[in-house]
């Protein structure tokens, strides 16, 4: 990959491949470096994209795949971690405050499908595509974490 395009991808997506990381990792630093490798795999792939949007869901997967093998680590098998986020969101009302930490209650696997299908506007064929799941199961994925939030948002 030439320098003009991975800088132009990069400044494209950081932002994206950033709140995928935090939304997994759930720490800064852990995300900085899932961050970091992701955009190190992009710079050795040799293969061009078709499109952005290739580029995009490319570099999403990639993310995923390195917040799941930072968790698969012995070191985070063995240790807890101590470090909380810095602060939390402000929210302007109640129901907004509820509804985040509704879905930062939720699994891994629920919390990435929310994630992708609310806030990056994904489709369920994409996510499907992404996640290397089929249609169904997304869906089926996408009914229990809903079911899940109005549970907990019931409770509060």
């Amino acid at each position: 990959m030439d320098t003009k395009e991975y800088e132009r991808l990069t400044t494209l997506y950081l932002d994206c491949i950033y709140k995928v990381a935090i939304n997994s990792c759930k720490n800064y630093a852990d995300a900085e470096d899932v961050v970091q490798n992701t955009f190190m795999k992009l710079l050795g792939q040799e293969n061009n994209f078709v499109d952005d949007d290739h580029a995009r869901k490319w570099l999403i997967r990639v993310a995923m795949n390195e917040c799941n093998s930072l968790w698969r680590s012995p070191w985070k098998k063995r240790t807890t971690s101590l470090e909380e986020l810095p602060q939390e969101p402000v929210f302007s009302t109640p129901e907004k405050s509820n509804l985040y930490y509704a879905v930062k209650e939720l699994p891994l696997k629920y919390r990435q499908l929310v994630h992708l299908y609310y806030y990056e506007d994904y489709s369920v064929k994409e996510i499907a595509e992404i996640m290397k799941l089929s249609e169904t199961a997304v869906q089926t994925r996408l009914l229990r974490a809903r079911q899940k939030i109005k549970e907990k948002l019931k409770e509060t």
